[in-house]
């Protein structure tokens, strides 16, 4: 009866409503940006495209998968989101799994978990940090864009959690049957945290890709970009290389069409993985902050 009350029915319209137009302000630029992507020069410099593609053309696709620099960069960025989540959620169950503990069985738990709290709240801030990467020899190295967020105390938690709820007879009957931590981990834990797997794993792949400030402070050379550094410099300055076409390419492209194609392209990797994740995602972001 509750749920077939007028006020429940009110607030439900309501609700659906807000998070429909929600949706729509996010998905229209989206839609703006891959039709200028398609559009001619004219029309794209001219300011005509809206959600519709205006003469239609692929020259700035051509153009942008033609720029080694925007290729090397996406591979950069591809190469980083692979390893930088493999490694995130390795150190975040061997990280989660011995705090998931009580603190008969892991002494001194305690006190590294107040370790974790305290490098997410407190930081040296940018310049020591800067020093540190500088004197390890991190400077203009891909590992720059890997080691230095490897560790996220917010996914720790959220995985100790989830281990916390598992039940406590699978582990006992696990190590009666002579396993030892490790190989309890890998094949009782992880099989059945899929849901809380999947949620680190899309935090992780969203803050590799989406990151540009680190390639744009440890890198001296734009060689080395990943594609968000690439982008920002794009975006805020001019794309170089649209400046260094023919006659020919000029009649065709412009900075505004190949700069659309770019964004799309940068975009397209996270928008096809989302949603194999999302099913995954609410359900561990429930079962993670809920439990423990």
């Amino acid at each position: 009866m509750y749920h077939k009350s007028k006020s429940y029915r009110v607030f439900n319209v309501i609700n659906i409503s807000f998070l429909i137009l929600v949706a729509i302000m996010c998905i229209v630029p989206m839609i703006h940006v891959l039709a200028v992507s398609f559009s001619n020069k004219a029309a794209a410099d001219a300011n005509l495209v809206s959600l519709w593609p205006v003469g239609f053309s692929l020259e700035a696709y051509k153009k942008t998968m033609n720029n080694p620099i925007f290729l090397n960069s996406l591979w950069i960025s591809l190469l980083r989101t692979v390893i930088g989540t493999g490694i995130t959620l390795l150190i975040t169950f061997l990280a989660a799994y011995p705090l998931s503990k009580e603190n008969s069985e892991f002494k001194g738990r305690t006190v590294y978990s107040w370790i974790f709290v305290f490098s997410m709240i407190f930081n040296g801030g940018l310049v020591p940090f800067y020093m540190v990467i500088q004197k390890i020899g991190l400077m203009d190295s891909f590992w720059v864009l890997v080691l230095p967020g490897a560790v996220n105390t917010f996914l720790v938690i959220l995985m100790l959690n989830f281990f916390r709820g598992i039940p406590k007879e699978l582990e006992e009957a696990a190590l009666m049957d002579g396993a030892n931590h490790f190989r309890t981990l890998f094949s009782i834990f992880l099989p059945i945290s899929m849901p809380s797997i999947a949620t680190i794993a899309l935090f992780s792949m969203v803050f590799h890709w989406n990151s540009w400030f680190d390639g744009l402070l440890y890198m001296n050379n734009a060689k080395d970009y990943p594609l968000a550094t690439f982008m920002q410099t794009v975006i805020i300055k001019r794309d170089m290389s649209t400046m260094a076409m023919n006659p020919k390419e000029m009649e065709t492209i412009s900075q505004t069409t190949v700069r659309a194609a770019q964004i799309f392209i940068g975009s397209a990797p996270i928008l096809i993985v989302y949603p194999f994740l999302q099913r995954y995602f609410v359900k561990g972001m429930t079962l993670g902050s809920v439990k423990g």
